[in-house]
């Protein structure tokens, strides 16, 4: 299976997600798009404990820490849907995108339209701040006017019951884990997570 880990905006927690479930599911780890540095792929690389796990180059390589239509506009790429291939691999494949959903690739395109492109399953990552539940709902609505499969939430930041309970009660979804305001992120967290996630993935 492959599963697409997207945010309802840039610093949801994507990674961190990411790095869960690879530890959880032993998954591959491929990172289509990059821009800027530290490379989200080394920071998966450094959380991940078990052995299975195998880390694909990204597809692209962008320097400019931008969004990727901005970034490969200033270093002269052109940036498509067609040039992107998930890996081969027998294993399942979590592939990270790139800030939100609505995020440009180019003047036509999107990070949500690499999910049906490379045949996915989406994961939702929200965090937790006055008005994530519309960022979140909008984001998923977006997902369904393009008929994604949504495999589930993955909550991120301080525990805001209320917006939990309402955005799971109209996306009729799982939550599929509830990620701490973490300060320290480590190894150690990550395999924490990763236990939690086990108990929830086919409840």
């Amino acid at each position: 299976m492959k599963y697409f880990i997207t945010g309802i905006d840039t610093d949801s927690g994507k990674t961190l997600a990411s790095a869960i479930l690879c530890e959880a599911l032993e998954a591959d780890y491929w990172k289509p798009i990059q821009a800027g540095s530290p490379t989200d792929t080394d920071v998966v690389k450094s959380l991940i404990t078990n052995s299975k796990t195998k880390f694909h180059p990204e597809s692209v390589k962008l320097k400019t820490p931008a969004s990727p239509h901005a970034a490969a506009k200033v270093e002269g790429i052109n940036l498509s849907l067609k040039t992107l291939r998930p890996p081969a691999t027998p294993n399942n494949l979590i592939i990270e995108g790139a800030g939100g959903c609505l995020v440009p690739l180019n003047d036509h395109e999107f990070v949500i339209d690499m999910i049906g492109h490379f045949e996915a399953t989406a994961i939702l990552v929200a965090d937790l701040y006055l008005g994530s539940i519309n960022h979140t709902l909008l984001s998923l609505e977006a997902l369904h006017k393009r008929n994604v499969p949504v495999k589930g939430i993955i909550f991120n930041g301080d525990s805001n019951p209320e917006s939990e309970r309402i955005i799971l009660l109209h996306s009729k979804l799982h939550c599929l884990l509830r990620i701490k305001k973490e300060y320290c992120i480590d190894r150690k967290i990550v395999n924490y997570y990763a236990n939690q996630l086990k108990v929830n993935w086919n409840d």
